[in-house]
């Protein structure tokens, strides 16, 4: 009889905790339903990726990211003029259409550029916030890389399709050290927007800043090559082995390890991830436990 009692409120219990999550999961359902960013255009009104006119992002990073690709988020959440300006030169984002010929350069500078300024409209709707971690949920809710797309040619692309699905095969790995999500642990975001007459010149600019932070490369006491996460999620867009990866990225680290890091012999570890807000109160580090990073930008 009491073995029936202890059951049944057993079963009470578990029947309480499954209504609770199915509520849950039900309200976190509701809270993901976001409205596109952008709008859709009339066929005639698309442009090419090529004559999208950044200054006005441009203007606003300047504004707002200093030197070493912290955001003052305090500041831009606050102007409501500048947050519209941010909106509205997404607006201008989705007026661009794939299906307009336009340069390679013209697509890689748009392509991130978009990222980049999706990933801030997105924390500024959740400001104040610590982590773009605090809006990936793994189970069920609002998932900023999934949930804030922004329609471009009339379509919805999330910012997940944005760097997995276009980006990643435009075979220019050197995407991962331009595109920032909101995180310490990513490479700084540019005080400018990317162009298609500047590109080159600004992936050599923030590939070389990347590796000459010691926070993502650096070498041990030990001679072992300790190297951003990055590399481990995405090291096979620059090569198939360690020593392949390290030739492609050879030019872009510092001159005492470029040999070091080519060498078939060398260690690679890999440093843990910084998810903290790339807020412009915190600094970015300069050390850190080198262990197993996991997860994704």
């Amino acid at each position: 009889m009491f073995s029936r009692q202890i059951m049944i409120k057993v079963l009470m219990s578990l029947c309480l905790a499954a209504a609770v999550l199915t509520s849950v999961i039900v309200s976190n359902s509701t809270v993901s339903a976001k409205e596109p960013l952008g709008r859709t255009w009339s066929a005639g009104q698309y442009v090419s990726m090529d004559e999208v006119d950044h200054s006005v992002y441009d203007q606003l990073l300047q504004k707002y990211v200093d030197q070493n690709g912290m955001v003052n988020y305090s500041a831009w959440h606050a102007s409501a003029a500048d947050r519209k300006s941010l909106q509205q030169y997404l607006l201008r984002l989705s007026q661009a259409s794939p299906g307009v010929k336009s340069s390679r350069a013209g697509q890689l500078s748009f392509w991130i550029n978009a990222y980049n300024a999706v990933t801030i409209e997105g924390i500024m709707q959740v400001y104040p916030t610590t982590s773009i971690r605090n809006h990936t949920p793994k189970l069920a809710g609002y998932n900023i890389w999934t949930d804030l797309p922004l329609l471009v040619g009339g379509k919805p692309h999330s910012l997940e399709a944005i760097e997995h699905q276009i980006l990643r095969k435009m075979n220019e790995p050197r995407i991962h050290f331009a595109i920032v999500c909101a995180s310490v642990g990513c490479p700084r975001l540019l005080s400018e927007a990317y162009t298609a007459e500047r590109l080159e010149d600004q992936l050599v600019l923030n590939t070389t800043d990347f590796f000459s932070r010691s926070q993502n490369f650096r070498v041990n006491k030990s001679g072992n090559i300790q190297v951003s996460a990055i590399l481990d999620w995405f090291g096979k867009d620059f090569g198939e082995t360690h020593q392949a990866q390290f030739t492609t990225l050879q030019r872009y680290l510092p001159k005492n390890a470029q040999q070091l890091a080519v060498s078939p012999r060398t260690r690679v570890e890999f440093l843990e991830y910084n998810w903290s807000l790339n807020e412009q109160r915190v600094a970015r580090t300069t050390g850190g436990a080198a262990k197993k990073g996991s997860g994704q930008r």
